[in-house]
């Protein structure tokens, strides 16, 4: 079957650009709006595009929150196989791998987020796969297979998605069941041996019974190496699978079973030293940002698996209960190596583990004026782990222990429409967690790995168990008013939280009080926003302005402290430290400049500051005011993308060109600055999809980072001669290429 122009899905919602000189051309065509507008205006509209954000099925149009939704479609014809790339097509976020791993998730959102990624620690982005929270960032960093669809929410999200999204929420949202007859293969060849495979497929087993399943493996050799080992740095090794089952059990109940493995085995990422080794002279020094040195075993394990059960009940033509079960665990095994040479200056040998268990019950409500989703939600978790910091390879100092977490949450959201311009929405959520944890740090003489027996214990820094209860409202207070079909204004009023807990490093021989609780953070934000369509749906307009008051905010902290000439010690805390201000605006509009070529900017601006932080500075032994030192960490001032698709219809089947430029301002890693802040960077990248015109058939060409810019995103630091001026930093991918072939039927 031929492939049409006016398919919706060929006017997708965040289309890119072939080339500079193209961008050009498309911001005068707005610019020429007026003339543009009088061709052919009724045949060429932006499709409409569908969310979740409010727990029910709605136009992104209608929707008073600032959400970017990105649909299969689009993923595929720009590329985008993993979460992270998803950063360039929502305007203040941030997604990207953290440090020294390939799946660990760092996620900000409007300067709010976890730069952690130790167990015990809440992430501040909810992280969701359909309607299951991922509590841990291990393993997060998805990859894009079976998908139908990305949602990114910005701001707060507590009254309907619960846990810790203070920030916000990403959704990862799987495909339907049909019970259709469906099959598709996609295979990948690319730069640096890049070897993909994706297989998918559904059909029905009957009329009521429709199945699922969908592999995916992921392979690709090192950009750079460990060059004392030979072996590869920055590749990827990772398989993944998913099964679906869905029983209409009758016209008015639904039960649908998930079950999703993912197998990591990666090597762990070593960083580039800024600095040259004084403890390990003869490393061949790095020439390429993506090769290393090593002292630590190359090994590395990280997995994923989690089950779902789905019961879904209308009652009537205005109720729908909903079940949603939910278990997951993750195992993370690995070695990282702090300061990236043969000697064994900071070796961090380290295992996670985390299992939880959830239940959710939904009960929706849907009438001609109000509309109301409420529910109860449970959460249950276990996170255990233990690392070493092996330290000149002398003594290790071994840090562990587990947090067990009791979540019990109560909800409810409504909307009211008051008349047919004016509309009401007011929420609350209570949530109340009960943490019990035991965390113990000791120092053995010589090189132990965790889980090692043995070992001769010659100091005990930290052992203590605490139990602590954190209760929380979340309210939420918005005004809409829908002035035309194609233009609804709304202001709200949301609070956010985020649970406390117990440093899983604290060091009480550094900081007598580590073994007290930190407490809950909270914002306040306020938010006006425009959600708008011009020129008969050619032009989609919306923007946010928002301001946040951040309270208690969670700090982690590092340190390296001299706690006697030649012993060197790495203090952590967690601190309630801070109280800011971040205010910020969101713009994101999409146009349709002709029937075949859509163009879309989006703009993020965040001013984010401290106005008090309170530190206990290890090596002073006093607290200190340093907020006129510390800056937000992963928060660029400025996001931008300029992005557009054309499409073209010939004999021989469909072309669809897409490329985009992304910008991203200068972003600081840590609190405080460092040789490792990076400055503004910009992107390019660009696409080309064919399909036959049977349908059968697509091949897609894409180029990466077409400049080859190397731009510095995360690090370690650890400045000074104590530990061999160990700055360490990790880049973004390098320029690559792929070609992909696909068949479906």
């Amino acid at each position: 079957m031929a492939k049409n122009n006016n398919n919706p899905q060929r006017l997708a919602v965040y289309p890119a650009v072939l080339k500079p000189s193209l961008l050009a051309l498309a911001v005068s065509s707005c610019l020429a709006m007026p003339a543009v507008a009088q061709e052919n205006n009724d045949e060429v509209k932006l499709e409409r595009i569908e969310v979740t954000a409010r727990r029910t099925v709605e136009n992104l149009q209608t929707v008073p929150v600032a959400v970017t939704s990105i649909g299969e479609e689009e993923l595929a014809q720009r590329g985008i196989d993993n979460i992270t790339s998803v950063q360039q097509f929502s305007p203040n976020t941030t997604l990207q791998v953290s440090r020294g791993t390939n799946s660990t998730l760092t996620a900000y959102i409007r300067g709010i987020g976890q730069q952690d990624p130790l167990w015990g620690f809440e992430p501040g982005v909810g992280i969701y796969i359909d309607d299951v929270y991922l509590a841990r960032p291990q393993g997060a960093a998805l990859d894009v297979y079976d998908v139908e669809r990305i949602e990114v929410l910005r701001g707060p999200q507590g009254t309907l998605y619960g846990r810790n999204t203070i920030g916000g929420a990403v959704k990862y949202v799987t495909k339907q069941l049909t019970g259709d007859n469906q099959f598709a293969i996609r295979g990948t060849l690319g730069s640096y041996n890049q070897r993909d495979l994706r297989l998918s497929g559904q059909t029905g087993l009957s009329d009521t019974v429709f199945v699922s399943g969908a592999f995916a493996t992921f392979n690709r050799d090192g950009f750079g190496k460990f060059l004392n080992t030979g072996d590869d740095n920055y590749n990827k090794d990772l398989m993944s699978g998913r099964l679906s089952l869905q029983w209409n059990a009758a016209d008015n109940f639904r039960v649908n079973i998930a079950a999703d493995k993912t197998v990591d085995d990666s090597n762990p990422r070593g960083g580039f030293r800024l600095f040259p080794s004084a403890l390990a002279p003869t490393d061949t020094r790095p020439t390429k940002v993506y090769d290393a040195n090593t002292s630590m075993p190359v090994t590395n394990k990280v997995e994923t698996e989690g089950q779902s059960l789905t019961l879904a009940w209308d009652l009537n033509d205005n109720w729908t209960v909903k079940s949603i079960t939910a278990r997951r665990k993750g195992v993370t095994d690995t070695n990282i190596d702090f300061d990236s040479t043969s000697f064994p200056t900071l070796d961090i040998p380290a295992f996670y583990e985390d299992k939880q268990t959830s239940q959710e019950l939904q009960f929706l409500y849907s009438a001609e004026r109000l509309k109301v989703a409420s529910g109860i939600y449970y959460y249950n978790g276990d996170a255990c782990g233990a690392f070493g910091q092996v330290v000149y390879g002398l003594t290790t100092t071994e840090n562990g222990g587990c947090v067990e977490t009791d979540s019990l949450a109560f909800y409810s959201q409504g909307s009211y429409q008051l008349d047919d311009k004016w509309s009401v929405t007011l929420g609350g959520r209570f949530t109340k967690d009960d943490k019990d944890a035991s965390v113990y740090r000791y120092v053995y003489n010589g090189y132990k790995f965790p889980r090692q027996t043995g070992g001769t214990i010659i100091g005990v820094q930290t052992d203590f168990q605490g139990s602590e209860s954190f209760s929380h409202f979340s309210p939420r207070l918005g005004l809409e008013y829908q002035h035309s079909r194609d233009l609804m204004l709304y202001g709200s009023y949301t609070n956010g939280f985020k649970s406390g807990g117990f440093d899983m490093r604290a060091n009480q021989a550094i900081n007598p009080d580590a073994n007290k609780p930190y407490q809950e953070e909270t914002v306040n934000t306020f938010e006006l926003g425009m959600k708008s369509e011009w020129f008969n749906q050619r032009l989609r307009l919306n923007a946010a302005v928002f301001m946040a008051k951040y309270d208690d905010m969670q700090v982690t902290v590092q340190r390296s402290v001299e706690t006697a000439p030649g012993t060197v010690t790495v203090a952590s805390q967690v601190l309630n430290a801070a109280n800011a201000d971040i205010n910020g605006v969101e713009l994101e509009a999409t146009l349709a400049v002709t029937r075949d070529f859509n163009l879309t900017a989006i703009v993020g601006y965040v001013d984010a500051k401290f106005n008090e932080v309170e530190f206990f500075d290890p090596n002073l032994q006093q607290v200190i005011d340093v907020s006129n030192l510390w800056s937000f960490a992963n928060t660029p001032d400025l996001t931008a993308t300029l992005a557009g698709t054309y499409s073209m219809a010939t004999s021989f089947g469909e072309v669809v060109l897409t490329a985009n430029m992304a910008h991203r301002g200068a972003t600081q890693i840590f609190e405080i600055p460092s040789l490792l802040d990076f400055g503004g960077y910009t992107v390019f990248n660009a696409g080309a999809t064919w399909y036959s015109n049977d349908g059968h058939w697509d091949v897609s060409l894409q180029a990466k980072n077409i400049g080859d810019k190397q731009a510095r995103i995360a690090g370690y630091n650890f400045a000074g001669p104590v530990l061999d001026n160990s700055v360490l930093g990790f880049y973004t991918d390098p320029r690559t290429f792929s070609l992909t072939v696909g068949y479906r039927f």
